[in-house]
């Protein structure tokens, strides 16, 4: 597949507490232009039930030298998907800021990796 066709786009969603769903997005923000604004913080709309945050991140405007290891209260789920290249490059960066556990992966035209990130 040419550079010109590759997806490089990816959406992740988050699962787990909003305050560490907030920093993982703020850390992704630094690497990748998002569709999440700097001011859109995780909302928790019900106490009772989990909540899924999800934002898209363009791996092709990375800026990888600024995405520093992040400090997570505890672990987040993470469901990235998009097309191998973009999951390739988004798997990573990922892997430079946080303690990546990969517990499933699947894909035929695109890849989805399902993933805990914790603190390094």
């Amino acid at each position: 597949m040419a550079d010109t066709e590759r997806s490089e786009t990816v959406t992740v969603e988050l699962s787990g507490s909003k305050e560490d769903a907030r920093l993982v997005f703020d850390a992704l923000r630094t690497c990748f232009a998002s569709d999440r604004g700097a001011d859109e913080e995780p909302q928790q709309l019900d106490e009772n039930r989990p909540m899924v945050w999800l934002g898209t991140y363009d791996v092709s405007d990375s800026r990888e030298q600024g995405c520093p290891p992040v400090r997570l209260g505890s672990s987040v789920q993470a469901e990235v998907q998009g097309g191998y290249w973009a999951v390739d490059r988004f798997r990573t960066t990922l892997d430079s800021m946080f303690s990546v556990e990969e517990t499933s992966a699947s894909g035929d035209q695109e890849r989805d990796l399902h993933l805990r990130l914790e603190s390094r």
